[in-house]
């Protein structure tokens, strides 16, 4: 008797669940972007193939959940930095406002990966041709010329620099280089752990139990990470804080990592080397 396999999904089913949302706080511009891209089918489906990429290299999510995350940490992060007076690149050079910042870290958010739909490797570049050409239309009844280009290429800088070794000029682009690191909580990066690798990555990311995000006492923004076991430290070592460091806002964020209880979760039950 053959063994019956689990149905996928069809692409169109799969985009159909895939919509984003944030707080808008009556940014305007914002709320008609974020509209313009939830109506795209094409970004929509840029979001399940980066997915279909992570699934066969057995990574952790990518998919528009992960879109979702970074996006509304995004903006809670150039919030935060605003509001004690770290003024964005929006602002500083272009004479725009904290609206229009905001929609450049959202672009970042929403558009970082989708050149993972192609591959991996590289995906970053990648990413960078397929948004530069689907970006002036999503803006366009947002945006007048020059200030719809100018938006685009800060949201192109954004993407390009949350490579690992990316360099972002600006406040948005490290802002959305450190939101992608902070897409670890409730279990969000444990799907190569729960499939049974058990390497360093997998171990330190299922030790994240919880991030929160609030504003600082030394630091405009300060990051909290609550964790059931030491390997974390490797999580937010390796990934967080190599991602903010080199950033303009480098010395905006304090990072607190600590296990929380008197005991720590075991994690690994044995180990072989093969």
């Amino acid at each position: 008797m053959a063994k019956e396999t689990k149905k996928s999904k069809s692409a169109a089913e799969a985009i159909a669940e895939a919509k984003v949302h944030a707080p808008t706080r009556g940014n305007k511009k914002l709320e008609k972007f974020l509209d313009a891209v939830n109506a795209d089918e094409q970004v929509r489906t840029w979001w399940y193939m980066a997915q279909m990429t992570s699934e066969r290299l057995g990574m952790s999510d990518h998919s528009w959940v992960h879109v979702q995350v970074i996006l509304n940490v995004a903006i809670r992060l150039v919030r935060l930095l605003a509001k004690a007076g770290v003024e964005p690149a929006m602002v500083t050079d272009h004479g725009m406002k904290l609206r229009d910042a905001e929609v450049v870290v959202a672009g970042g958010a929403l558009f970082h990966d989708v050149g993972m739909s192609i591959h991996r490797k590289d995906h970053e570049e990648f990413s960078l041709f397929l948004a530069a050409n689907r970006l002036p239309s999503l803006l366009s009844d947002v945006y007048e010329e020059p200030d719809r280009t100018v938006v685009v290429s800060e949201i192109l800088n954004t993407i390009i620099g949350h490579r690992r070794r990316g360099e972002p000029y600006t406040v948005e682009g490290g802002v959305v280089r450190v939101a992608d690191a902070l897409d670890m909580a409730q279990g969000r990066s444990r799907i190569p752990f729960e499939g049974g690798q058990y390497g360093i990555h997998a171990l330190s990311a299922a030790a994240i139990d919880e991030v929160r995000i609030e504003p600082g006492e030394e630091r405009p923004v300060r990051i909290e990470i609550e964790m059931n076991n030491s390997a974390g430290v490797f999580q937010v070592d390796d990934l967080l804080a190599t991602k903010l460091r080199g950033t303009p806002i480098e010395d905006k964020v304090e990072i607190l990592a600590q296990v929380k209880g008197e005991t720590e979760k075991r994690l690994l039950p044995s180990f072989r080397v093969e």
